[in-house]
């Protein structure tokens, strides 16, 4: 599997407009890591829809019974914000699902016993799972005057689902393949494992017995991230804390400072697909050349926590991919450590009193080590992605609930 910074960009811009405004303007669905253009719905001559991709969802929580699992399947088609029904076919949103309280019901109760099985066309979105109680989606006009959900902000603390315990997968499915994570990048509530089947067998996001209270614990250690945690619930990412005022605006401004010093009297370099870029702080800002100039401004902690700001990176084979490897190493703080980035040891990762607590703490969770606990974690394929271009079925599991 190729890294995130050898390849196309675009699930951090999506992720930050779905999440950050979620409830205040229209989202749309993220679209999974690594996700490859191509069609978004194919019709056979009889009309139906192509894909039909088996979609099987296990409670192995261990507390909940099937009755009180709610599963969404939301998203996008062809460029409409859809939704799948329990029968296996795609239904575009409308004004008329909201309901009496103003919010749609678009919940598939799990089977009464055993595994639920369903259908999943092409689409690119998000599987959500709520436990205890429904989502509360609601369908709003968007700007071009078309139907748009907008989706829970378990951050935002005036969201209707801050007290629901939820959480979702993420994934595209298209005539290319599926591609799919589990991913923390804006929280971590829900133990959730996927099991993809195809050209090969392969599971990502398994969370370890005892992972998801070790999580809990493991951030209310150190000081200023214990305030991300919301009772049992859930631990908000740090990037959402520090817009809630729950996590301190200037927590990385000491190591962001020692990179800018440490590379102004010394190279640091960067390789992508395109090459090698070689940089040195200049006039403020960190410049490379090699195959292209590219240069960054000094970032803050907000640009470090999103991997956005000065840290942008926008799909242009240059600056982009060397945006993300920089987001990275100052997450996992390895950009002191050595000059050559990005930095492939998992075990130099995180080694510093300053460092990104709440992704090292994701990290130490799951069996495989991999998981997404920031935007750019699939540097070095460090994320919980897998993909497979004949997929021939997909399992998500709510792992045990301890």
């Amino acid at each position: 599997m190729t890294p995130r910074h050898q390849r196309s960009l675009g699930r951090r811009t999506l992720l930050v407009a779905l999440g950050g405004a979620a409830m205040a303007a229209p989202a749309v669905a993220a679209l999974a890591p690594h996700a490859l253009a191509g069609p978004g719905r194919d019709r056979d001559a009889e009309g139906t829809t192509a894909g039909a991709l088996p979609l099987t969802v296990v409670n192995d929580t261990g507390v909940f019974g099937n009755g009180d699992v709610h599963v969404y399947v939301v998203g996008n088609q062809d460029g409409r914000q859809v939704r799948l029904t329990p029968d296996g076919t795609l239904a575009p949103v409308a004004l008329s699902d909201n309901g009496p309280d103003g919010f749609t019901d678009y919940a598939i109760t799990l089977a009464g016993s055993g595994e639920t099985r369903l259908s999943l066309p092409y689409m690119s979105g998000r599987i959500y799972v709520a436990l205890g109680q429904k989502l509360k989606f609601k369908v709003v006009t968007d700007g071009a005057g078309n139907a748009a959900l907008q989706y829970p902000a378990g951050w935002v603390a005036s969201d209707p689902n801050y007290r629901v315990l939820h959480d979702c997968a993420e994934f595209t499915y298209n005539p290319s393949g599926m591609f799919c994570n589990t991913t923390m990048v804006d929280m971590f509530s829900v133990p959730l494992s996927i099991r993809l089947t195809g050209a090969k067998d392969q599971t990502t996001g398994t969370v370890r017995a005892g992972g998801r209270a070790a999580a809990f614990e493991a951030v209310r250690r150190v000081a200023e991230f214990a305030p991300l945690v919301l009772d049992d619930l859930r631990v908000i990412a740090p990037g959402h804390g520090l817009d809630a005022g729950l996590f301190p605006k200037d927590y990385l401004a000491p190591y962001i400072d020692e990179v800018w010093s440490t590379y102004t009297a010394r190279d640091l370099t960067v390789t992508t697909n395109a090459g090698t870029f070689t940089g040195r702080v200049r006039g403020e800002r960190l410049t490379f050349d090699g195959p292209a100039q590219v240069s960054f401004a000094k970032p803050t902690t907000r640009d470090v926590l999103f991997c956005h700001g000065a840290l942008a990176a926008p799909n242009d084979g240059t600056t982009g991919p060397v945006a993300a490897v920089l987001g990275a190493g100052f997450n996992r703080s390895t950009l002191l450590t050595s000059a050559a980035q990005p930095t492939t040891d998992p075990a130099a990762f995180y080694r510093t009193a300053l460092t990104n607590h709440y992704a090292k703490a994701m990290h130490a969770i799951t069996e495989d080590g991999r998981a997404y606990g920031f935007a750019f974690d699939d540097v070095a394929d460090f994320a919980s992605y897998i993909q497979d271009t004949a997929p021939t079925g997909i399992r998500l599991t709510l792992t045990r609930f301890e």
